[in-house]
């Protein structure tokens, strides 16, 4: 039996350790302080005194926490009002019922919040509110209804929250209690849907056609303001009113906005008007640099646009010697541009126009100075010219060849030489020279080098040997043939039969 309550012992202090793994328990408790009080008596055993004494001190330390818990969080912050309700509008109408929007406001706190909102009216001259709606409303739209024909009524919206009533959003004008025969619109033609643009001096007359019953009644403002009626003219007829202007000029430009009003319904249409003209020159041009045969142009945007965007530029050129413009850029978007293909030793101006949707400037940005395409300097040396020497000696192309040939028949024997200068040529026959003019057997040719030497209807005699000989100042060559002259063969045959 003794031997038990030992392990009973070393049980115990196994009991503090996880006794402290809750001691952090109690800083989440604070929150809800109701459920605090529980884990507060876990916590208190955790202290080393001994077991005894600690369970009661453990006792009395959560009685006092338990009452500074609910102290600790600060009150909340005091219910605020929201603003006041927007954009109170008539939605429709009938002979006994008034119907109306509105926007939710734009402040609302976050601690109030919106309960809903109440409708109040009140006769025209009468200061005597009354609730309209029974219970709030959470709708933003109401029906006023059980109404009297004709009347006036002052409407107004006020929030509702925790916080109390908000400032009252009140309609301006006195809703009059009657059923609109037809609202009023406007029937803006589609082209004056987008912006509409007309030049200076042009005149303007829009028809904008509109509906409505009974009989609206028409306003104009040009941005925001009335018309001037010394520039523009308002003429409305029953179905369409008309914006007349007889010169428009660049004043006349903004946003026109027409409105139709029946009772207290109305309809709002805006139309958009630019007046544009012929824009000014380029600020400033100036040539940056120039180059073998090209000129580098910079200009800047023109101080006056026409009321409108700039489209582009047109650059010209003039020679200095001419004078005469010629178009090189059109429709330019840049504000530099190379100019190049320019004629060597010309001297050149240039200006630029600037261009919208109405054209072309009137007056141009002209270049200060002149851009003049220089002529490259080249030192030429020529390479002396060294003379050939065609002069050559005698020399045989083609020499003569051995041949034989029957008498009668005549027989020419051909060479060619060449040789600078041109040699003489002289033709031997067994060391004889030969002549055409002591002899017409022999008729000697030389053209172009060949040389010819024809022996006419040869005899026995005329075999032997030719030389033909070439001679120049350079010197002399021989070439030379055997000629053999046969008889014959038919006299053979005779013989033999």
């Amino acid at each position: 039996m003794p031997a038990k309550p030992a392990p009973i012992k070393k049980a115990s202090p196994k009991a503090p350790a996880p006794k402290k793994e809750e001691a952090p328990a109690p800083a989440p408790a604070e929150a809800a302080p109701a459920e605090v009080a529980p884990p507060v008596e876990v916590e208190a055993p955790p202290a080393e005194a001994a077991p005894a004494e600690a369970a009661p001190t453990e006792e009395k330390a959560p009685a006092e926490p338990a009452p500074e818990q609910p102290k600790a969080p600060t009150p909340p912050p005091p219910n605020e009002p929201t603003s006041e309700p927007l954009e109170v509008t008539v939605d429709d109408k009938s002979d006994t019922s008034v119907t109306i929007t509105w926007r939710p406001p734009k402040t609302i706190p976050a601690n109030s919040g919106l309960d809903g909102y109440t409708v109040e009216i009140t006769k025209e001259g009468t200061e005597d509110w009354k609730v309209a709606n029974e219970d709030l409303t959470v709708s933003c739209r109401y029906v006023i209804k059980n109404q009297t024909t004709g009347d006036r009524l002052l409407i107004r919206v006020v929030a509702v929250n925790p916080g109390g009533r908000s400032p009252p959003a009140t309609i301006a004008d006195p809703v009059l209690v009657k059923e609109v025969g037809a609202r009023p619109k406007v029937r803006l033609p589609r082209f004056l849907r987008q912006r509409y643009v007309k030049k200076v001096g042009e005149k303007i007359n829009l028809v904008i056609p509109y509906s409505g019953k009974p009989k609206p009644v028409v306003s104009w403002l040009k941005d925001g303001q009335p018309l001037d009626s010394k520039r523009a003219n308002i003429r409305t007829s029953d179905r369409d009113s008309i914006l007349f202007i007889r010169q428009a000029e660049r004043g006349d430009s903004g946003s026109y906005e027409m409105c139709v009003k029946v009772d207290d319904f109305e309809d709002k249409a805006a139309i958009i008007i630019q007046i544009i003209e012929l824009p000014g020159p380029p600020a400033s041009i100036k040539i940056v640099d120039v180059w073998g045969f090209n000129v580098a142009l910079e200009w800047t945007v023109p101080k006056d646009n026409g009321n409108t965007e700039i489209t582009g530029y047109t650059v010209q050129k003039a020679d200095k010697k001419t004078g005469d413009w010629f178009n090189i850029l059109e429709h330019y978007t840049r504000l530099n541009a190379t100019i190049s293909d320019l004629i060597m030793g010309n001297t050149y101006t240039f200006r630029i126009f600037a261009e919208n949707k109405c054209g072309l400037s009137d007056e141009c940005a002209m270049t200060k100075g002149e851009a003049t395409i220089v002529k490259e300097v080249i030192d030429y040396k020529p390479t002396p010219f060294v003379e050939h020497d065609f002069t050559e000696a005698p020399k045989f192309t083609t020499v003569l060849n051995d041949r034989s040939t029957t008498v009668g028949y005549s027989t020419k024997l051909l060479c060619s030489v060449r040789g600078c200068p041109k040699p003489k040529i002289m033709w031997m026959k067994n060391k004889m020279i030969l002549n055409n003019m002591d002899n017409p057997k022999y008729r000697m040719i030389s053209t172009g080098g060949i040389c010819t030497l024809e022996i006419r209807k040869p005899g026995p005699y005329d075999g032997g040997e030719y030389v033909c000989r070439a001679e120049n100042t350079l010197g002399k060559v021989d070439t030379g043939c055997k000629l053999e002259v046969k008889k014959p063969l038919h006299a053979d045959t005779d013989k033999d039969e």
